[in-house]
């Protein structure tokens, strides 16, 4: 039986990143993804928000703005799918970051396969 494949990207603080995870030419897979996006707030100041898009495979799959919350602290977005591979079958998934007001801390997808 072969092992759980895991994999990650983080944007390091950047507000664009890509999860590629390339195809499997004997098997079908299943994996969990997770999309977060963390936010600085500012004390104060205009009225913040931030923002997540997230496209699978060039295509958009969800997207959400909200007002930042806890001034002086952090917010964020949290985003959850499950996806199925057919074999031969690669995924690209990118997840985009906008703010205003607030700062982006960190931008991360995980993708966690389920056997």
């Amino acid at each position: 039986m072969s092992r759980p494949e895991h994999w990650r990207a983080d944007s390091a603080g950047d507000s664009v990143v890509v999860l590629d995870i390339p195809a499997s030419l004997s098997r079908h897979r299943e994996f969990d993804i997770d999309v977060t996006l963390v936010v600085s707030v500012p004390v104060e100041g205009i009225q913040a928000w931030h923002e997540l898009n997230l496209e699978v495979d060039g295509r958009k799959q969800w997207s959400r703005r909200i007002v930042s919350s806890c001034p002086g602290q952090t917010d964020g977005l949290d985003y959850h799918c499950r996806i199925h591979l057919v074999a031969e079958r690669a995924l690209r998934v990118r997840a985009l970051a906008f703010t205003r007001g607030a700062t982006v801390s960190s931008l991360f997808i995980e993708a966690r396969e389920e056997l």
